[in-house]
């Protein structure tokens, strides 16, 4: 396969640039065209002149995806088909990573593939969950209607994630602050007063022997200390990959009053809603348990919904091995019953999302409420100590002098 560097121009009349793998130039060519586009230039590109290209990793944001499915929905629905729809997509999906994989997709749409086999061979891009729904909607002839959905389920994705970032900024900003005052105390305000602490001629206290200590540590061995920190971050950065890493942390946040607070909520919000979209489009319970536990976050969640599967497939209600794992607070498994006695059990499941949902909200508000004057009581107990201890000589000369 050759590599192929054009510049062409699309239906809108924008100009694009890009390039193409093809085994010969009439062929990327043709495929340029097949893309809805009219080509300027095209020329067989070399190594010094062949696009670099570097993946910066991360899956397309919910909120990629979201777009992407309205924009589907709306095309099709307006008569659009799938290739042609995939095609405009393709040429104007910002995320790159995701534009890749429409470009892809659409070519294995064209040699007769099903969507939903197409979105599955790309597992970083299109989540199991798309895979699933778009699997269901071309199943039963509602694609639009499966897509839709997902579009809705992305957005309540993006709105919850975006909720919690945002909530982050002030605590992350203070601690930052901190360890700012902290670095500036050490290695800016302490060695000034060094000096006059040797001409006083005393005994210094502990906690400026301490701190005097510490300053010139700091001073002397600073890239010690940011390789120990770099280090410490990296370290545990690998070990929650691993499985005793996910279990650990993932123990620690359901142990941590405030923070388990929002975890189970936000757990039981992602597993209602996903649950209530999948059997929405047809999917067997036992399937959908099975998806919904690879969209939950925390490992301990995941595996209890996992035996919830198993449980289910030995003819057990839904509701009982919810009850039984006790992570899921009683409201969760509580409608749910409520939801199979009756016979209406996905909305049941997509009432208790709504709830859950504005529930996430409050508890994000309330750990915000905890955090912030705990990071400041903190912050002044720091600065307070630094100080003191700098003060601290002063005060005892002046009561030996009185």
């Amino acid at each position: 396969m050759e590599s192929f560097g054009y510049v062409a121009v699309n239906k809108a009349g924008k100009e694009i640039k890009g390039s193409i793998e093809a085994e010969t130039e009439a062929k990327a060519l043709a495929e340029i065209r097949n893309r809805g586009m009219m080509v300027v230039s095209l020329s067989k590109q070399s190594m010094l002149t062949k696009d670099i290209n570097i993946d910066l990793g991360g899956a397309p944001k919910p909120r990629d995806l979201s777009v992407f499915c309205r924009q589907f929905v709306s095309m099709t629905r307006a008569g659009v088909t799938i290739i042609d729809a995939l095609r405009m997509l393709g040429e104007q999906t910002e995320n790159k990573k995701l534009q890749k994989a429409v470009v892809a997709v659409r070519v294995d749409v064209e040699k007769g593939e099903p969507l939903a086999e197409a979105f599955a061979k790309h597992p970083k891009v299109f989540p199991n969950l798309l895979v699933s729904m778009t699997q269901a909607g071309e199943a039963s002839g509602s694609l639009d209607i499966a897509m839709e959905r997902m579009a809705a389920h992305f957005e309540k994705a993006a709105k919850t994630k975006a909720l919690i970032k945002k909530a982050m900024i002030y605590p992350v900003v203070l601690i930052v602050v901190a360890i700012a005052v902290m670095v500036v105390m050490l290695v800016v305000v302490i060695p000034s007063y060094t000096g006059m602490f040797n001409d006083l001629g005393t005994e210094l206290p502990a906690i400026t022997k301490a701190m005097v200590a510490a300053s010139d540590f700091l001073r002397a061995y600073w890239y010690l200390v940011a390789l120990a920190l770099i280090g410490v971050i990296v370290a545990l950065k690998l070990y929650s990959k691993t499985n005793s890493g996910k279990h650990v942390f993932g123990k620690l946040a359901l142990i941590i009053p405030a923070m388990k607070n929002l975890k189970q909520k936000e757990a039981s919000s992602m597993m209602a809603r996903t649950l209530s979209t999948l059997m929405a489009a047809g999917v067997p319970l036992t399937e959908a348990v099975g998806i919904v536990s690879n969209t939950m976050q925390n490992i301990w969640y995941k595996e209890a919904l996992l035996d919830v599967r198993d449980q289910i497939t030995l003819g057990v209600p839904l509701s009982q091995p919810l009850e039984t794992c006790g992570l899921f607070p009683p409201m969760v498994y509580h409608m749910t019953r409520i939801g199979e006695e009756s016979g209406n059990t996905e909305d049941m499941l997509n009432k208790l999302a709504d709830y859950y949902d504005e529930e996430v909200e409050m508890a994000v508000q309330s750990l915000m409420a905890v955090m912030e004057p705990m990071i400041i009581i903190v912050m002044a107990v720091i600065v307070g100590v630094m100080v003191f201890a700098i003060l601290s000589p002063m005060m005892d000369l002046y009561d030996s002098i009185g």
